[in-house]
């Protein structure tokens, strides 16, 4: 016979063995619960379309580009804009991202779609101290064949510790660009006269062509950059040149101010974070209207009234077509042969 302690033991030990399957499912779905609850690891984690790679790289997001790298990121993959995380490191100065992309296996040669390095990007921008990371850590100074240099970038945008700092390091002065371009042409075009000095000192040769034939003393001629002229020629082809009257200056690119990169800015970040963008982009119309109507960096009070032409165009967003454009201001439209003579620019 069974007692009714037996009994009793037998009901609790079936119920037992009845909710254990329950329990042990129960805990399957905490655990799974538990991993559903931690979308946002997931998410840091998840590779990023370029321009979400663009956004935060610009932005300096170094813990954000870690995770995805550690995720599997190509340390080389391109951006929407600028390039690889490295050139965009390169662009802003930013050195913790470029040292984080380098030690992940970036190539600091590498190009984006313009055939353009992370030297040649920070020599542009002016980050002296990016410049010279580079350099230290192995990137050329020079390119092969005919490309643009960082040392054309540095002489155009009138960076004379950056092209100082390349020559130092063995830049080629004579460097050619895809259309023959020379880096004393770049001084010429622009009126950088002491970089232009200081290239003639280095060994640059004046008489360079480029596909077009013109040399560094045409473009500083068609330029108004009379000074520059007289160093890079002969005196008596500078007065034959400056005989008769003077062909019209072409107009003169001007950088965009702080006001317009800032809303770019801002309006790609609203766009990659799903955020509504109507008002930043009737801001960012406005300031590109503004600085249109203002002819750049020539008043209107000095001049009259001209029409302005963009000399390059920024795409802020691929779906509504977002763009900054970076206008000409336009020299006088014509300079006396005395003028020319006496290398003087007027205001």
């Amino acid at each position: 016979m069974i007692s009714k302690n037996s009994k009793r033991r037998q009901q609790e030990r079936g119920a037992t063995n009845f909710l254990y399957p329950v329990v042990k499912t129960l805990g399957v779905l905490a655990v799974v619960t538990v991993i559903a609850c931690l979308p946002a690891a997931q998410a840091w984690a998840e590779l990023p379309d370029p321009v979400t790679l663009g956004v935060a790289i610009e932005a300096g997001h170094l813990d954000q580009a870690r995770a995805w790298l550690d995720e599997g990121l190509n340390p080389n993959q391109l951006a929407d804009r600028i390039g690889s995380g490295l050139m965009i490191g390169a662009w802003e100065g930013n050195i913790p991202i470029m040292d984080l992309f380098l030690s992940r296996g970036a190539d600091p040669n590498h190009t984006n779609r313009f055939g353009e390095q992370a030297l040649q990007l920070a020599a542009w921008r002016g980050h002296l101290e990016a410049v010279r990371w580079l350099l230290d850590h192995g990137v050329g100074v020079n390119r092969n064949g005919n490309n643009w240099s960082a040392l054309h970038y540095a002489v155009f945008a009138g960076h004379r510790e950056i092209a100082a700092l390349l020559m130092a390091r063995g830049a080629n002065v004579n460097a050619r660009a895809p259309n023959d371009a020379s880096v004393l042409m770049m001084a010429a075009r622009e009126g950088h006269e002491d970089l232009a000095r200081l290239l003639l000192e280095a060994g640059a040769d004046p008489n360079l062509t480029n596909d077009q034939g013109d040399t560094a003393f045409t473009w500083a001629m068609r330029n108004g950059n009379f000074k520059i002229a007289r160093l890079v020629s002969s005196p008596e082809l500078f007065a034959q040149a400056t005989r008769g009257p003077l062909a019209p200056a072409p107009l003169r690119s001007v950088a965009p101010p702080s006001e317009i990169s800032n809303l770019l800015r801002k309006l790609r970040e609203a766009e990659a974070a799903g955020k509504p963008t109507n008002k930043l982009r009737r801001a960012f119309n406005e300031a590109i209207a503004r600085f249109k109507r203002e002819g750049g960096a020539e008043s209107q009070a000095s001049r009259k009234p001209a029409k302005a032409n963009p000399v390059l165009v920024i795409t802020a967003s691929r779906k509504n077509g977002e763009r900054a454009e970076i206008v000409s201001s336009p020299l006088p439209l014509r300079r006396t042969s005395q003028e020319a003579q006496e290398g003087i620019r007027r205001p």
